[in-house]
Parts: structure tokens; C-alpha cells; sequence
């Protein structure tokens, strides 16, 4: 048996929430990765199932290769249809908040979320969740594979087992899946691996969600990633870092779509001794630019993060922006380099 994830006391108060709502928004955060849409669309089938009016909003689209997804044709996409989106949490009575703690990490539909007179749960496995935010309740587990997870496990104790489609579970594993780097980090829980177990006795096919997501690249994202490690990537070797750049002209060069940069930070630390990796990329919609950062071991990238990019994450994986120039972004990755140099 898994470890309960609430107190009965906990589970009751969650229940008594679900049974006072009949309109409710799900929402994840800006760029929905897999692990959000995954628990978006999992929590999103349950809700329909208590037969509650649900409308599963995202601020804008996730990359293309998370669009096969059982379900994402209901995404309502703010970037798309902000007026539809305003509405839907204006009319609202539960705002289901999965995978961020704070508002900001909707960027511009934060005003709307805000604005919005329900209540607002909250379920997000990150560190540093905004405890305020969460008017209603706050389920936080840090040590959480992922968000999907801690939707499987709240399914499990609301005795949704039974009742958990193939399609569902396909979400929730494609969730647990990406956020785990296919179970390469934050994934040492004996029972995350129960969970996938379950998962698998409801038929899913793990090796075509992993092909839909790790295989179905276009050739020009090919040759940008090789572009980008032959001719980009700088080694800091006394550092045990790396970093690289990805501007506009670039992305535009190689015919870049949404995604075709996920994973690629990664690479970096296929270099032996390499722990820690930091993409810099120039954002095609705002003026900010994009940095992400992946480490090895016990490096603290979630530190980094919160110190230098005004951002945040997990302990192997962060995020986090900085305003323009490019050139100034990578002085202040140098300077966070030389500042957790001790930890390298």
C-alpha cells in the first residue's frame, strides 16, 4: 500500500471542497511541460467525473511533441482566447492550481487568475509554494517525483482507482515520466515505482509514450542541437560547468518550433566530470531571456536559480529568466558559476 498523501482530516476537507464546487477552471503554469499537463488532464478526467462543469485552461501552448495527449483538445489557451479564459474564472467557484504555488508563473493571465472570486486549490510539488495563494487548501509535497504523482496519489485516496482510464493513466505516467528525466533523477522513492506499477495494470503503452516524446523531433531540431554543442556550448572545466546560448536568429534559422530546445540542456553533462548546465535562450514573444539549469549529484539548482535568474525548481532542475542583451545574461551565468564554484 502507498503512504497516504493527506490526513483523514486533510482528505475530508479536500472532499467537502469537490462537493461545494460546480464550476471549476484547472489551470497549469506558463510553457506547460509534461508533468503539468499531465496532472492537468488526470485531475481535469476526475472532475468531469463528479460531473462538475470543468474548464482546463494554459497561458499559452505547450511544446508540440505533448499534443498527443489524451484530452488536450480541450486546452483553452489564454494566448489564444484571453476573453474566453476570463470569463471561465470570473464564473467560477474552485480554481484548481497544479504544478506552481504562485501567480506569477502564469505570466499574463495573472490578473485574471487573480482577479478570479473562487477558491483556489492548490497542488504543486516545488519547493517554495506560496502558501497564501492557496485560499482554499495547499497539498505540497517537495519530494514528490512530479505533480502527476501527487495527482495519482490524491485519485488513489478519493477511490478513483477503479475508475482510472487507460487515456488517464497514459497522462499521468507521460507526467511522471518528463519530470524524472524517464526516472533519471527525483526518483528514488521505492513507491514511485508502485505508482508506475499501477499504472502499467491500466494497459498504458510506456514505450510508445516515450517515443512520442523523446522520438518525434524534426530533422531541422537535429541539426540545431548538433549546431548548438559544436558550435555554441563553452566549457568552464575547472568548474565542472557548461553553458551555451540560443538566440532569435538562430531558432529562426533552424525553422525552430515550441520544444525543439527541451532536453537539450541536458547534454552537456554526457561530458565526464561535467554537474552543472545552463541554456540561455532568447524568448520569440517577450523581452526576456530564457535559462534553464540542469545538474548532477547534489548541486543546488534550485539555489542558483532563486540567487541569479529570478527563478526557481528542484534540486537537479531550475529555471528562470533574465531581461535583455543576451551578452548580459551569460555575465550573470558567469558570475553564478564563479559564485557556486566551492559547490562545482
Amino acid at each position: 500500500m502507498l503512504t497516504p498523501l493527506l490526513s483523514d482530516e486533510q482528505l475530508t476537507r479536500l472532499m467537502m471542497l469537490l462537493k461545494g464546487a460546480n464550476r471549476c477552471v484547472v489551470c497549469g503554469h506558463t510553457s506547460p511541460d509534461g508533468d503539468a499537463l499531465g496532472a492537468c488532464l488526470a485531475w481535469t478526467d476526475y472532475l468531469h467525473k463528479l460531473d462538475k462543469t470543468v474548464t482546463l485552461v494554459m497561458p499559452n501552448h505547450c511544446p508540440d511533441y505533448l499534443k498527443w495527449l489524451p484530452g488536450y483538445f480541450q486546452v483553452v489557451h489564454y494566448s489564444d482566447k484571453p476573453t474566453e479564459v476570463e470569463k471561465a474564472f470570473a464564473e467560477a467557484d474552485l480554481v484548481c492550481c497544479i504544478d506552481f504555488g504562485e501567480a506569477s508563473r502564469v505570466n499574463a493571465m495573472q490578473a485574471a487568475l487573480e482577479n478570479s472570486p473562487a477558491k483556489r486549490l492548490v497542488i504543486d510539488h516545488h519547493t517554495t509554494p506560496d502558501p497564501a495563494f492557496a485560499t482554499a487548501m495547499l497539498i505540497s509535497k517537495p519530494e514528490a517525483s512530479s505533480s502527476s504523482e501527487l495527482v495519482f496519489r490524491l485519485l488513489l485516496q478519493l477511490g478513483s482507482w477503479r475508475s482510472l482510464t487507460r487515456a488517464t493513466a497514459a497522462c499521468l505516467y507521460c507526467g511522471i515520466m518528463t519530470d524524472t528525466g524517464n526516472l533519471a533523477w527525483s526518483a528514488d522513492d521505492p513507491e514511485l515505482y508502485q505508482i508506475i506499477s499501477m499504472l502499467l495494470r491500466k494497459h498504458i503503452n510506456k514505450a510508445r509514450i516515450y517515443r512520442n516524446v523523446y522520438y518525434s523531433f524534426s530533422e531541422n531540431r537535429l541539426r540545431f542541437t548538433g549546431y548548438l554543442m559544436n558550435e555554441k556550448l563553452k566549457t568552464y572545466h575547472k568548474c565542472k560547468a557548461a553553458l551555451f546560448t540560443i538566440t532569435r536568429e538562430e531558432m529562426e534559422r533552424f525553422h525552430f518550433i515550441r520544444g525543439d530546445a527541451e532536453g537539450v540542456v541536458n547534454m552537456p553533462l554526457q561530458i565526464r566530470g561535467m554537474r552543472l548546465s545552463i541554456s540561455l535562450r532568447e524568448d520569440t514573444e517577450n523581452e526576456v531571456v530564457r535559462v534553464s539549469l540542469r545538474s548532477v549529484d547534489d548541486f543546488p539548482c534550485d539555489r542558483m536559480a532563486a540567487e541569479f535568474f529570478n527563478g526557481g525548481g528542484h534540486l537537479n532542475a531550475a529555471g528562470g529568466e533574465l531581461p535583455f542583451p543576451l551578452e548580459e545574461a551569460v555575465l550573470t551565468a558567469e558570475k553564478a558559476i564563479d559564485a557556486y564554484k566551492d559547490l562545482l
